[in-house]
This record gives C-alpha cells, structure tokens and sequence, in this order.
C-alpha cells in the first residue's frame, strides 16, 4: 500500500512538472527566422473568424495575420496571429499590433529575412496561431529564449528535489536499537 501510495505522489509530481514546463513552453517567447509574404486582417468573435458559416454572436475584434516563409526551406509556411494582449494572459502588455502590422507589411516586398518574437502554437486543427509580439531585421545575431531555458533548468532541478523528499518520506524508517 505504502508503494502504491508513493507512486501517485510521484506521478502527481510529474505531471505537474510536465504541466509547468508546457506553460512555460505556451507562453514565453520563441523566435523564428522568416521572410514575411504577406498580412490581412479578419474580423473575430469568440468563435473564430467570422464568414457565411460563422456569423457573428457577440463582440467582434478585428485580428491581423502575418504569413511567412521559413528562410532556409521557402516550402515551411506559417501564419501568425497578431492581436494585442492588453492586460490579459500572458502579460505581454501588448497594445502595438497595428504597428507591428505596418512594420511587417514593409518587409513584404522585400527578401530580406526578419526575426519573428512570438508565443503559443500552432495548431490547424483548433484553428490556433502563434501571436507575434514583435518583428525585426535579422541581422548577425541570433535571438536564444535564455528565460525559457533557465525556467526548463528550475522546474528539472525542483523535479529532482521533490521526487528524492517523496521517496524519503515513504523510506523505511530504521529504528536505533540499542543493547545494553
């Protein structure tokens, strides 16, 4: 019963772990190395893009997209989300998509190559894009998410420390005996 029980705190543990590195992964910046082709922009309700087969039931935002190529392999395509986060989640406190939007656009008859801070991911099937947060020239340096990398050091070396409190709280205890 003991190992049973040590068992489920030691899954607890780790899934939480996984929980966490997964927020960490969702919600701290990436960076990615593209050419920008193009941007639009779509009007949104809470159920995705308004069109004949979703007509709007609520408040409507208006969102911008920015496509992309890879720059090393032009056949990668992707398209990113460009919406203010305002004072939501995760805080980002950004209010400048429109900006954004007319810096990419610049860079749509160009074939220069710009570096794409984003968060989030890229899921067809839920019709979820990553956000962009800012766009630059890409120049010589290489951008590293450094933050992303020292939380996946935090949240190893706390997976660590509490699987060893987990299994010495459930050792078993050894008594003094002594003889007379």
């Amino acid at each position: 019963m003991i190992t049973f029980i040590k068992r489920i705190c030691v899954t607890f543990v780790v899934l939480l772990h996984l929980f966490l590195a997964f927020l960490v992964d969702f919600s701290f910046p990436h960076y990615a190395s593209v050419q920008i082709t193009g941007g639009d922009v779509k009007r949104m309700d809470k159920d995705g893009i308004i069109d004949a087969k979703n007509p709007a039931d609520g408040p409507v935002r208006d969102v911008y997209f920015i496509y992309t190529k890879d720059a090393k392999n032009a056949e990668k395509v992707m398209a990113y989300r460009n919406e203010d986060t305002a004072w939501g989640f995760p805080f980002y406190f950004k209010f400048n998509s429109a900006d954004i939007q007319a810096k990419a656009q610049g860079f749509t008859n160009s074939d220069k190559n710009v570096t794409i801070k984003y968060y989030g991911y890229r899921i067809s099937m839920l019709n979820e894009f990553r956000n962009a947060i800012s766009i630059k020239d890409s120049g010589t340096s290489t951008s590293w998410p450094i933050a992303s990398y020292v939380l996946y050091f935090i949240l190893f070396i706390s997976l660590v420390i509490w699987i060893r409190k987990i299994n010495k709280a459930f050792a078993p205890k050894v008594e003094n005996l002594e003889t007379k």
